[in-house]
C-alpha cells in the first residue's frame, strides 16, 4: 500500500502508555468484544459494569513512561493514514445517499484501555465502541497478525482498520441499533460479515485512489480468512463447534470483503437478509 508521505487523520487520540484502569476483560480476538458491548449498551446496561464485573484476569499494571519505538511510531503513521483514507471514502458514499458522515476517532492505546464501552485489554484485539463511536487500537496487534494469524502485510492491517470502521458505519446507519440483546449467534455473524462487506467497499475505493499496490488484496483476503471462526478454533482447539461461530467461517469473511471490494457500495451489502452467506 502506498501510504509514506500522504496525509494522515487528525482523528487520533495517543494514549500509549496511560493504561486502563480497573479490572481487564482478557479474550475475544479480533473484533470479538465488539458484539457483546453493543449489546449491553442497547440494552440499556452499563457496559463498564459488564466488564468490570466479569473475571479479573490480572488487571492492569500502573502506568509507566510510555517510550514510541521507530516502528510504532511508522506504524502509528500508517494507522493515521488510513483512517484519514476511510474518512475521504465514506464521507463521499454518504454524500451520494444524502447523508453526512460523522468521523470517528481511533484511540491508540498499549496494554488497556477504558472506553465508553468499559475497560479492556489488548488481548481482545482491534474494537469500536458505539457508546463513544471511537475505535480501539494496541499496535502490537500488527505483531500479533504476522505471527499468530499468518497475516503479513500493510494492507492485512488496513483491513482491520476498515472492518472497524465499518462498525461505525453500521452504527451510523442504524444496523447496530437493530442488534436486540441475546441476539443469536447467526446475527452476530451476519453483523461481523456486513462488516467485512463495508472493509471491502472501502478497499474499492482506495483501489481507485491508486494506493493500493500488487498484492494489497490478496494480503486483505488473507487476513480476513485468518480471522474466520473456523481457523482461530481449529488452532485453538483442534476442532471446530459451528453453533459458536460469531463472525464468520474464513470463506464467508472473505466471500464479503471481497463482495464489497467488487461493488464498491452499500447495495449489497444486505448480509442480514441473504440467503447463502
Amino acid at each position: 500500500m502506498q501510504w509514506k508521505g500522504r496525509r494522515g487523520s487528525s482523528n487520533m487520540e495517543d494514549r500509549r502508555g496511560m493504561g486502563g484502569g480497573g479490572k481487564t476483560l482478557v479474550g475475544g480476538g479480533l473484533g470479538g468484544l465488539v458484539l457483546v458491548l453493543i449489546l449491553t449498551f442497547l440494552g440499556g446496561g452499563n457496559p463498564g459494569d459488564l466488564l468490570n464485573n466479569m473475571a479479573n484476569m490480572g488487571g492492569t499494571d500502573p502506568a509507566v513512561p510510555y517510550e514510541e519505538t521507530a516502528q510504532e511510531k511508522e506504524l502509528a503513521e500508517f494507522v493515521s493514514v488510513v483512517l484519514a483514507d476511510t474518512e475521504e471514502v465514506w464521507t463521499e458514499i454518504f454524500r451520494e445517499e444524502g447523508l453526512e458522515y460523522k468521523e470517528p476517532t481511533l484511540v491508540l492505546y498499549t496494554n488497556s484501555v477504558q472506553s465508553a464501552c468499559g475497560t479492556a485489554s489488548s488481548a481482545v484485539g482491534p474494537f469500536y465502541c458505539p457508546g463513544d463511536q471511537k475505535l480501539y487500537i494496541d499496535l502490537s496487534f500488527y505483531n500479533e497478525l504476522q505471527q499468530k494469524f499468518k497475516a503479513p502485510g500493510d494492507f492485512a492491517m488496513a483491513y482491520v482498520i476498515a472492518h472497524e470502521v465499518g462498525h461505525h458505519v453500521q452504527t451510523l446507519l442504524g444496523t447496530t441499533q437493530k442488534i436486540q440483546p441475546h441476539s443469536s449467534n447467526e446475527k452476530s455473524v451476519r453483523f461481523e460479515l456486513q462488516a467485512d462487506y463495508l472493509a471491502g467497499v472501502w478497499a474499492h475505493h482506495a483501489q481507485g485512489m491508486d494506493v493500493l499496490e500488487e498484492g494489497d488484496l490478496e494480503e486483505a483476503l488473507n487476513a480476513a480468512s485468518a480471522v474466520g471462526d473456523d481457523t482461530i478454533q481449529r488452532r485453538a482447539q483442534g476442532h471446530v463447534v459451528p453453533e459458536s461461530f460469531t463472525h464468520g467461517t474464513s470463506q464467508q469473511r472473505k466471500r464479503w470483503f471481497y463482495k464489497g471490494f467488487q461493488s464498491g457500495n452499500l447495495d449489497q451489502g444486505d448480509t442480514f437478509n441473504a440467503r447463502n452467506l
